[in-house]
Formats: C-alpha cells, structure tokens, sequence
C-alpha cells in the first residue's frame, strides 16, 4: 500500500510551479512504495511521487477535463483535408494556435494532450504553446506513445509500441514543460479479442505508466476497447472487465502509484454497428458497474474519451454518469468530439477564428456542466449531433 503521507490533501497545482516549462521543485525522496499484491523486492522511486498526486488533482479538477490535441501529423492532416487544407507546419500551428488561445478556455479544460511537434511548437504570434497553455491554467501533456503495429500470433489485432526510449523522452518531455502522458493502445471485440492481445496492451500501459511516474509524468492509462463491430451492450461490458481486470494486475505489478495516474477508458456501449442502441441512462449504469468493480477509489480522475461518438451523445453520456457522486472525478478527453464543430467553422480563413474558438468554448462549457451533472442538450446545434465514427479509425 502506498505510504500515508501519499494519501494526505494535496493542493492542486500553482500556476508558478510550471510557468514556462521550468521544472517543479522536486520534494526529497520519500519511503519506497512496495507492491502488497505481488511480492517483489522491486520498488518504485519516489521522488516525484507528491507531484504526482497534486498533478493528478489538478487535472481532474472539478468541472474541467481535457482537450486531447495530439493527433499525429497525419491524422491533423485528415483533419485539415475535410475543410480543403494542405498538411503543412503552418496549417497545424494555425490551428492549433486557435484551439489553446481560446479567451477563457481554462474555466472548463484543465489539460491538454499535446504531440511532440506541438509541445515544441509556438503560436501564430511567437509564443510558446506550452506558455499559452499554463497562463490559461492549463497542464500540458504529451502523446508519448509510437503507434499502433501488426500484434504477430494474434487474431489480425494490435499492438502499441513506443517503450524503448521512452525514459529518455520522458524526461526531456518534463523538462520542455509536460506533466503528464499519454499512451493509448486498442483491443478490438470482432477480432477476439485474445487473451494475448489483452495481456500485451495491459503489460504495456504498466510498463509505460511506471517510466512516466519515474520521470515525473502522470501517465493516462488508455486502453480504448473500440467501437467498431454489432455487439450488444453486454459483450463490451465483458471484455471491458476483462481488460481492466488485466491492466489493474500489470500496474501493481509495477508498482506504480494509483493515486498519480489518470484513465482513459471507453464508456460501456452497443458496437457502433449494432441495431440496439443504448440510452445515456444505460451507458452510465454499466459503465459505472464497470468502474466499480476494477477501479479503485485511489485513481483520482476518470477521463473518458468520445470514441466516434458525436459531440452531443458524448456529453449527455457523461452527463448521466454525473448523476450521483462517483469515488472519482468523472469527466471527459475528448479530441473530436469537442473540435469537429469548432474546425468546420473555422475553414481555414483567419476572418473565422474567432467564431471557432466560441464554438470550441461552447462545447467545453457543454462538457463542464456535464461533469458537474448539469447539462442539457437543448439548443445544441445538428451539426453537433451528427456521428463521428469511422470504422477502422486511426491515429
């Protein structure tokens, strides 16, 4: 079990801790923490470990979640072909200039997830974006994972590579102004899925979440179950527990401290090709069932990603999870599901960016009130009620 001083109030972060990327003042080393799971002569070094926990905080603060902006350069290249945008470095920087300079975006997103050119990268105007980012109140973090490859003696699944290296990154990652991770692996339900692909991207999170905290990042936990097949609602809540049964085992393994992660988990819902279709009632009481059962109470913050769901269904989902009080802070890290309506508005023309960034404030206030259980979908635009998913979406 983690020490006592781990589970004492920790404030949330100060905005002087982090201001341009200057590293936190590093708290002497404390007792090693020791698995009580599994016995093992291994400990987890410590230093960061009071960091961590007010990182963590900070993050899942409440009525604020993420805004996940890490989409590989290809990916914002999709992006920027829907609305007739060439992939260049300065499209990106334009765009992504718009979505953190938002006036006021802070109120409602409390990090964002950053890919490395970003996280190097300055504003339209000059200014580091990591700079932008913290005098918003917002934490910056960093995609630290490689990418999805071909899993070999498996069902045509997947697995995430990105590990080696991954300490060295980490730390120059902390020292460019990142606080916390992130590394998202998949498990797909048509495809099995296998017990080698669940033990694969659950033995990977641990690994990577361990040389996070090490370096003095909270890792995000994401093991994205995808939507893609015609299950039913019950199939999803099966795998879901197996994976997170997994993931839970490989983290305690690797002593990794529960109080300074965060997850990113899918809500519990029909596969996106399924004829039954779950109400937002019914995605919260199995994802809460879920939650219950394999998460404990120590992980401070529950940041569901959207998944292809559309903006609207998104938010009335969580929404409906933020009924009654949770053991932890359940929000949202949303990509599309906050920036579709905001990047069909904007176009690429300069005269638009003001309206994209009310349309961008709109819905993170939407989500906002979600996490405090008070949303309402009324008024909400078609545009944001349309579907996102993309069969065989990837990053």
């Amino acid at each position: 079990m983690a020490s006592a001083s781990f589970l004492k109030s920790s404030p949330v972060l100060d905005k002087s801790e982090y201001f341009k990327g200057q590293p936190f003042l590093r708290q002497p080393p404390m007792a090693a923490v020791r698995c009580n799971v599994i016995p093992s002569g291994l400990t987890v070094r410590a230093s960061y470990a009071d960091e961590l926990v007010k990182t963590a905080k900070t993050v899942a603060s409440p009525g604020r979640g993420i805004l996940a902006m890490d989409e590989s350069n290809a990916t914002c290249g999709k992006r920027l072909a829907s609305i007739g945008l060439e992939n260049t470095e300065a499209n990106r920087q334009a765009y992504r200039t718009l979505l953190v300079s938002a006036p006021g975006l802070g109120q409602y997103i409390s990090g964002a997830i950053l890919f490395e050119e970003t996280l190097y990268q300055s504003t339209v105007d000059g200014k580091k974006i990591v700079d932008v980012l913290v005098e918003q109140g917002i934490v910056p973090g960093i995609k630290v994972d490689k990418g999805l490859v071909p899993l070999a003696g498996s069902n045509s699944e997947s697995w995430c590579q990105g590990l080696d290296g991954l300490a060295s990154r980490s730390a120059a990652y902390y020292q460019q102004g990142a606080r916390f991770a992130k590394w998202r692996t998949v498990v797909s339900i048509p495809n099995g899925p296998s017990a080698l692909a669940v033990k694969e991207a659950a033995w990977g999170l641990a690994r990577y979440a361990a040389i996070s905290q090490d370096n003095g990042l909270v890792p995000i936990v994401e093991p994205e179950i995808l939507l893609d097949g015609d299950h039913a609602i019950d199939r999803t809540f099966e795998v879901a527990q197996n994976v997170w049964a997994e993931v839970f085992f490989y983290l305690a393994q690797n002593n990794v401290l529960f109080e300074g992660i965060l997850l990113k988990p899918s809500m519990v819902t029909p596969g996106a090709e399924s004829k039954d279709k779950a109400t937002p009632e019914q995605v919260a009481e199995y994802t809460l069932n879920l939650l219950k059962r394999r998460v404990p109470p120590a992980v401070p913050g529950i940041m569901f990603l959207s998944g292809g769901q559309s903006e609207v269904e998104a938010t009335l989902n969580l929404n409906a999870m933020n009924q009654s009080p949770n053991p932890w802070h359940v929000s949202f890290s949303y990509a599309r599901a906050l920036q579709n309506t905001c990047l069909k508005t904007w176009g690429g023309r300069p005269e638009n960016v003001k309206a994209a960034q009310e349309v961008l404030l709109v819905r993170a206030r939407a989500n906002s009130q979600a996490q405090l259980g008070k949303y309402t979908a009324e008024g909400e635009s078609e545009e944001a009620k349309k579907e996102l998913f993309v069969k065989g979406y990837s990053y």
